[in-house]
């Protein structure tokens, strides 16, 4: 029988709804979060951290679909990459605020709000931009808290507060302009006779909150950070149980086992691996065969598109990448000791060694591993490990 379904996997998106695994405890804490501002008519504040890939912004867009349904609040989801100013960051607000609401009933009531400066866009405008004056965008930007406000007043028969997602935020976190300007549009809410009821959920590595706590200290007391832990075997067979039985398809125990190992917990890696899967598949279920197919496929692809750019363009040094080379061919394992790999050099990239570990680690393709000896590292996932692998068994790269 030959399949006809289409792929269940959204490889490079955010996890649709209903292929949302796990997390619930998670998932709570943001929801009471929300509650609570609703509630108390007040400001709340979070900080969703965790591994790149390990789905923070699925989670974040699965909150506020949850909170839209119950309590009924408004969601805006601002992915602030590139960002690097207040101005701007405000600009990406308004205009996700208008793009998620173009299709719904109150979009109209929301519309006014924004005059002249609503432009429409795409073929026959059936999208719409956020579209105003530089000097009046830093107007806005510094009457923030009442803009939200006057939004809500808005829509107080149809939505009784505020979702806003504030996601990638590499460009912002170590800018001081924008850390105080959050402090202060924090205190400004709390303070304020009118009541704003209003969560903020920013999405990043833990590394950014942090840099917006040097910048500006009295944001440890604002953020509640939640931390998002990896998959655990049995949520990851659940995923791809889920997945597949969408598409009318059964996976053999053996093949979900190394669907499983494979993914690690990261639901970014589950779906590469799940639609590389899928892609070699010709009937309606997975053996071994389709496994081993789509891991190799989805090591090729995550590696293309998330390590070569990273690692082969800043990694310079001929040594580092010898090093690199050598490190996957002879390591059968995603785990080693540096006594155990650095033996194995020549002299001349013994020397260099240690720092190619620290570039590495910088890069976030290896880690040290608390669970092994002293000195242990271990790759931040098993493709990873498998793609360089691969790139080893092929001729020296053209550089």
């Amino acid at each position: 029988m030959v399949r006809d379904a289409t792929s269940p996997f959204t490889p490079g998106r955010p996890v649709p709804v209903e292929f949302f695994v796990g997390r619930q405890a998670e998932i709570e804490r943001l929801r009471q979060k929300v509650r609570n501002a609703v509630g108390g008519r007040r400001i709340e504040v979070a900080f969703v951290s965790g591994e790149r890939g390990i789905g923070k912004s699925s989670l974040a867009s699965f909150v506020r679909y949850l909170c839209e349904k119950d309590p009924g609040t408004l969601g805006i989801h601002a992915f602030l990459g590139g960002v690097d100013t207040v101005q701007d960051a405000v600009k990406k607000v308004f205009d996700g605020l208008l793009k998620e609401t173009v299709e719904t009933t109150f979009f109209e009531s929301i519309k006014g709000l924004f005059g002249k400066h609503v432009r429409e866009v795409g073929l026959f405008g059936i999208s719409v931009e956020f579209a105003p004056e530089e000097r009046e965008l830093k107007t806005l930007a510094n009457n923030f808290a009442p803009a939200l406000q006057n939004l809500l007043d808005r829509l107080k028969d149809k939505r009784n507060g505020i979702v806003l997602i504030l996601d990638d935020i590499n460009g912002l976190a170590g800018s001081a302009e924008f850390a105080n300007w959050f402090k202060s549009f924090v205190d400004e809410v709390s303070t304020s006779q009118r009541a704003l009821p209003l969560c903020v959920i920013f999405v990043g590595l833990d590394e950014r909150r942090h840099s917006l706590i040097r910048v500006q200290p009295s944001l440890a007391r604002v953020f509640e950070p939640v931390d998002i832990r990896a998959w655990s075997d049995v949520e990851s067979r659940g995923f791809f149980e889920n997945a597949f039985r969408k598409a009318n398809m059964r996976c053999e125990p053996e093949a979900l086992d190394l669907l499983t190992r494979y993914a690690g917990g990261f639901p970014v890696l589950a779906h590469e691996i799940g639609d590389a899967a899928f892609s070699a598949n010709q009937d309606d279920h997975i053996g071994m065969q389709d496994a081993i197919e789509g891991v190799v496929a989805a090591a090729e692809i995550v590696g293309r598109r998330y390590l070569d750019p990273i690692v082969y363009k800043s990694m310079r040094s001929e040594r580092y990448r010898a090093i690199l080379r050598r490190m996957a061919k002879e390591l059968k394992h995603e785990r080693f000791t540096r006594a155990e790999l650095r033996g194995s050099l020549p002299e001349d990239e013994r020397g260099v060694f240690d720092s190619f570990l620290k570039k590495m680690k910088a890069l976030g393709v290896l880690v040290e591993d608390p669970a092994g000896e002293r000195g242990s590292y271990r790759f931040t996932n098993r493709l990873h490990h498998l793609y360089f692998s691969l790139q080893a068994e092929k001729p020296d790269r053209e550089e």
